[in-house]
C-alpha cells in the first residue's frame, strides 16, 4: 500500500507547496534490504554514560562486533579502556560549535544512564545530548540503556531510572526527520544478552520503532547465532493469519531469515495461502484457528517438523460496531478468532511439547489494545486480553524453565489493504499522528516479531512493543 501524500510531499513540487502552508513532511525512512551490503550502521555512533557506566563493557562488545566506528563523549571516563579491551578503534566527539560548521553527522547516539542513582545525576543527560543532538543525521538512532525501576534497591534510584522514559519520549518527538528513539532496561545479569536487541534498535529494521521501551532479563543465558544475515538457520516457525498483509510479510521475513516456516491460514484463503507458502518453500497448511480440532492440527504439522522453534499469533478480524449496537456473536467472534484460540492453541503445544526448548512465541497486539478505539470495544478487549496473555505467560514457570519466550508486536497504523479501505481524509489523518508523520509498512512489523524470535533474544519476555513510529494514541 503507497502513501499518495507521502509521495507527493516528498517530490519537487510538493515539498515546496507543503512548506508554503505548514504541513509536514513525512521523511522517506531507511528500511533493511537484503539485497544491498552494507554495514549494519552506516555512520559513526556517539557513546557517553553518566560516570563509570556498568553497560559500557556490554555495549563497546556489540560494536566491536559489528564493526562500528565509535566516538566517545567528554564524559566517558572508563571509554578508553573499555575499547581498548575490545579491540575497537576509538576517538573523541567534538561538539559543533554554535552557529560554526556543523561537523560530522552521527548516525547514532548510545548512552549508558545505568549508573544513575538519583534525581540530580540526571543532569548527566542534559550534558550529552545537549552536545550531541544537533549532530545526529536523517534516520538516525538513541538508545539510552538503564536498570529496570523494579529491580533498584533505592527509593531514588528508582525514580531516577523510571525518569529515563520520559528523556526517550520526548527525544523521539524532537529528533523527527525519521530518527528513532529507544529506552533499553538490563537487569543484573543481563549484560550478555543485550546483542539481539542492539543489532535491531540501531538498524534500519527498526525504522517504524520509537520512543519504546525494552527490559532484558537476568536469568537467561545467551544462546550464540552463528550468522547474524540468517539468524533463524535451522528453525521452524508456524505463522497464523499468512495469506496476505502483515502475515504474508512476517512469514518472508522469517524465511529471509533462514526459517523453514509453516503457514497457517483459513481455507477460505487456500490459493493465497498456497502462493505465499510456495513462494517461501514452506509449507501451507489450511486452518481456521476456531476450530475444535485446530490446536491438535498444530501440534501434529509441528511434530510432523520434529517440532518448531517459533509461533507467531498473527491471525485476527475486526467487526466493528458501537457495542450498543454490536451483536452477541460479533463479540463472541473477535474475542475467539483473536484471543481465545491463541490460549488454546499455546495450551495444545506446550502440553505437547511441540515448542522446542529456547523457543518463541510472539503475539500480535494493537494500538487499540492499549488505547481503545471507537467501535471497536471487541477488538480493542481481545487485543488488550492478549497484552495480558504475555504479561502472565511470561512469568510461567513452564515457560522459564523450558527458556521459552512470549512477547507481543502492537502495530499502529499500518498500510494494508485493511486500512487501504479507510475513507481518505480519516486515513490521512491517522497516517500523520505520529513523530514520523507516516503510515508503517507491513515489514516493518515483520522485522520487529524477527527480532522477538531471534535465538539471541533470550532474556526479552513479556515486552510489549508498539510498532507505531511514536502514535500520539495511547502516547
Amino acid at each position: 500500500m503507497t502513501d499518495k501524500y507521502m509521495q507527493f510531499a516528498n517530490s519537487t513540487l510538493g515539498s515546496k507547496l507543503v512548506g508554503l502552508v505548514g504541513l509536514p513532511r513525512p521523511p522517506v525512512l531507511e528500511r533493511y534490504r537484503p539485497d544491498v551490503k552494507a554495514p549494519l550502521i552506516k555512520g559513526s555512533i556517539v557513546l557517553g554514560s553518566a560516570g563509570n557506566g556498568r553497560l559500557l563493557e556490554a555495549v563497546v562488545g556489540v560494536l566491536a562486533a559489528i564493526k562500528a566506528n565509535v566516538l566517545a563523549h567528554g564524559e566517558a571516563p572508563d571509554w578508553i579502556g573499555a575499547a581498548n579491551q575490545a579491540g575497537l578503534m576509538t576517538g573523541r566527539f567534538v561538539p559543533p560549535a554554535r552557529g560554526g560548521k556543523q561537523g560530522e553527522r552521527i548516525k547514532a547516539l548510545v548512552f549508558d544512564a545505568s549508573r544513575i542513582n538519583e534525581s540530580s545525576q540526571l543532569v548527566a543527560l542534559h550534558r550529552f545530548f545537549h552536545d550531541t543532538v544537533r549532530s545526529l543525521d536523517r534516520c538516525g538512532r538513541v538508545i539510552i540503556l538503564g536498570r529496570p525501576p523494579e529491580s533498584c534497591s533505592t527509593p531514588r534510584q528508582i525514580t531516577a531510572q523510571r525518569a529515563l522514559e520520559g528523556m526517550t519520549r520526548s527525544l523521539g518527538k524532537e529528533i523527527r526527520r525519521g530518527c528513532t528513539a529507544q529506552l533499553v532496561y538490563v537487569a543484573e545479569g543481563a549484560e550478555g544478552n543485550i546483542e539481539s536487541t542492539l543489532r535491531f534498535l540501531l538498524s534500519p529494521r527498526s525504522a517504524y520503532v520509537s520512543a519504546q521501551v525494552v527490559r532484558i532479563a537476568g536469568n537467561a543465558t545467551p544462546f550464540p547465532v552463528a550468522d547474524w544475515l540468517q539468524p533463524l538457520a535451522g528453525q521452524t516457525a508456524l505463522v497464523t493469519g499468512v495469506s496476505r498483509g502483515i502475515g504474508a510479510s512476517i512469514a518472508e521475513v522469517l524465511a529471509r531469515d533462514g526459517a523453514k516456516v509453516i503457514c497457517v491460514d483459513v481455507p477460505q484463503a487456500e490459493a493465497e495461502l498456497a502462493a505465499v507458502a510456495r513462494k517461501l518453500d514452506g509449507i501451507a497448511l489450511p486452518l481456521d484457528v476456531t476450530a475444535a480440532d485446530a490446536p491438535q492440527k498444530m501440534v501434529a504439522a509441528a511434530q510432523a517438523q520434529g517440532g518448531i522453534d517459533i509461533i507467531v499469533h498473527n491471525a485476527g478480524i475486526t467487526r466493528d460496531k458501537t457495542i450498543a449496537n454490536m451483536k452477541q456473536e460479533l463479540w463472541d467472534l473477535v474475542i475467539n478468532v483473536n484471543l481465545s484460540a491463541q490460549e488454546r492453541i499455546n495450551d495444545a503445544l506446550l502440553a505437547a511439547e511441540a515448542i522446542k526448548r529456547n523457543g518463541r512465541i510472539v503475539c500480535v497486539s494493537s494500538i487499540s489494545g492499549i488505547a481503545g478505539n471507537l467501535g471497536q470495544t471487541n477488538y480493542a478487549v481481545s487485543k488488550a486480553g492478549v497484552i495480558g496473555m504475555v504479561n502472565s505467560m511470561s512469568v510461567s514457570p513452564l515457560l522459564r524453565e523450558r527458556g521459552i519466550t512470549i512477547n507481543a508486536v502492537a502495530p499502529g497504523f499500518i498500510e494494508t489493504q485493511m486500512t487501504d479501505a479507510i475513507p481518505f481524509t480519516i486515513r490521512t489523518a491517522a497516517r500523520l499522528m505520529n513523530s514520523m508523520n507516516q503510515g508503517g509498512q507491513p515489514i516493518d512489523v515483520a522485522e520487529t516479531i524477527a527480532w522477538f524470535a531471534c535465538p539471541a533474544s533470550t532474556g526479552i519476555s513479556g515486552n510489549v512493543v508498539r510498532v507505531c513510529g511514536q502514535s500520539l494514541i495511547g502516547a
